[in-house]
């Protein structure tokens, strides 16, 4: 049956939550949802979802403790009206970054995020390039774990861009990068950075040949676009030509936007994982058909593991 599931919105991203359905050929689930005045979120499922299996959509991006707490309720409410499953579809998962404890008395935040969802009544969750894959273990329910790359390589193959090389922003990152490096076929260099400030970073050296190239810098997220626009001057300077970026997330606010704009960059490839993904010379890439084949697959028990086929 096709009514078997249903796709849930909160308030966060319901642009994406009607793309997915769209592709599901299927209709969002209404729900209301409503503020108070002293600012408490209230939900009120307006359809029968008794015995189904239910997925909601909300990436908890900015303003990530509202959108968090509001999916809480929302699974609060799924699962006192009698849901089979409930799964939890967070294509940008908050607080990622803090996942282990690098200066004392200081929280791990995204343990507490997990335990908090399984609590609420989450039986299964469903997002897309972690920061740490180990986030993964943090939850005691099942995770499946999707990526960006397919879709975010496809866009970089249509524009054909000769004498590519993929650059790493940061030491981090050299593990996606050569996933990329090895999908385009291209060589890949690193830039060895310094973070001055949460925005603010110092772009130290280049560790590979860059002059007379194409780049392409990946990353997972950039928010204030401060470590790929410092790469991007450094590697300007080393004699690169076109400099393209492509990120997983893009959660840019004004400070990264205007960044971006001013920078040497040509284009930034983003998904549409948070709406915050627009601006001048950004491109958004939609991950809707993406998250809704997952969403048919974990409904119908099937593999999800094709979908990383590049």
């Amino acid at each position: 049956m096709i009514d078997s599931y249903k796709v849930l919105s909160g308030s966060s991203h319901p642009e994406l939550a009607k793309l997915i359905c769209q592709n599901l050929g299927i209709s969002l689930c209404a729900a209301e949802l409503t503020t108070f005045p002293d600012g408490e979120t209230f939900v009120q499922i307006q359809e029968n979802i008794r015995g189904r299996d239910i997925f909601i959509v909300q990436p908890t991006c900015p303003p990530t403790n509202q959108n968090l707490m509001e999916l809480l309720i929302m699974v609060d409410a799924v699962r006192r009206a009698s849901a089979a499953r409930i799964t939890a579809v967070l294509p940008f998962f908050g607080y990622a970054r803090q996942d282990r404890k690098d200066r004392p008395r200081v929280p791990i935040t995204a343990k507490l995020v997990a335990n908090l969802l399984v609590a609420s009544g989450v039986n299964r969750v469903l997002t897309m390039d972690l920061h740490a894959g180990q986030i993964q273990g943090f939850f005691d329910i099942p995770v499946d774990h999707l990526y960006a790359g397919p879709v975010l390589i496809k866009a970089i193959k249509e524009r054909n861009i000769q004498d590519l090389v993929v650059v790493s922003p940061d030491v981090g990152g050299i593990k996606m990068t050569h996933a990329y490096a090895k999908a385009l076929k291209a060589p890949m260099a690193i830039v060895a950075k310094n973070r001055v400030s949460a925005d603010e970073v110092e772009a130290l050296n280049v560790i590979g040949d860059v002059a007379g190239k194409n780049v392409l810098l990946v990353d997972d997220l950039t928010e204030t676009a401060g470590t790929l626009t410092a790469a991007s001057e450094l590697l300007r300077k080393h004699g690169a030509k076109n400099i393209y970026a492509g990120v997983s997330h893009g959660v840019l606010g004004e400070k990264g936007r205007s960044r971006i704009a001013k920078s040497s960059i040509i284009e930034l490839f983003a998904t549409n994982s948070v709406p915050q993904a627009h601006g001048e010379k950004v491109t958004a890439l939609d991950i809707a058909p993406l998250l809704a084949q997952a969403i048919q697959r974990i409904h119908k028990d099937e593999s999800v593991t094709s979908l990383f086929d590049i």
